[in-house]
């Protein structure tokens, strides 16, 4: 008789059919482990092209952070492709409450470009109907060169400037300057760099 079947040796029966199952058993999970090591998904099969990109990888998109900042490798825009932005930090400033101005230059060109930006050429200019209240020109201590590098169409951010709600005129610079009148009053931001003047002007009111 088959010693398979009918198992010889001093334990019972049951005790050698429950050690084959146990080898049995491992045998099996061997031969699954390599057939998954051998199929498993994204293996090289011969001929594939191993250099070519993870198909749900995202393609790469050009951010400004991977452009060029140099101001040496960027031409001279063209200033019929840039805009000049004034703007305030509020629409409405209440008593004792001090404006706050800046301006954004944007690009619509297909490169980086620069264009001159320093504060020897910004202006900024605060007016009431057709009179001209302010301006920073008036007793502007040591004006500097500089440039600005455009990124297209991202706004390059400007200084800012706190108008100190006073007229201003060559003539006060060592003097004390009146305050303008408030109480609802409105006013506009005007902003001059160089060439360039703000499309539009920026209103708000003083209160």
């Amino acid at each position: 008789m088959s010693t398979f079947r009918t198992p010889v040796g001093p334990q019972p029966s049951k005790t050698y059919w429950r050690r084959r199952l146990v080898v049995l058993l491992g045998l099996i999970a061997v031969i699954v482990i390599v057939i998954l090591i051998v199929s498993r998904p994204g293996a090289a099969t011969t001929g594939s092209n191993t250099n070519a990109p993870d198909q749900d990888e995202p393609a790469a998109v050009n951010s400004p952070s991977s452009m060029s900042t140099n101001p040496a490798d960027a031409v001279a825009c063209d200033l019929s492709k840039v805009t000049l932005d004034a703007s305030t930090d509020a629409t409405s400033y209440e008593a004792a409450v001090n404006p706050v101005l800046t301006f954004a230059l944007t690009s619509i060109a297909t490169q980086p470009c620069t264009v001159p930006g320093g504060s020897d050429i910004q202006e900024f200019r605060i007016t009431s109907g057709e009179e001209l209240i302010w301006s920073s020109k008036d007793c502007q201590v040591e004006p500097v060169e500089g440039t600005a590098l455009l990124m297209p169409g991202i706004p390059f951010a400007g200084p800012t400037l706190t108008w100190d709600r006073t007229r201003s005129s060559p003539d006060t610079c060592e003097a004390e300057r009146p305050q303008v009148t408030a109480e609802g009053a409105s006013y506009h931001l005007e902003v001059i760099v160089g060439e360039l003047t703000s499309k539009s002007t920026k209103q708000f009111l003083l209160y």
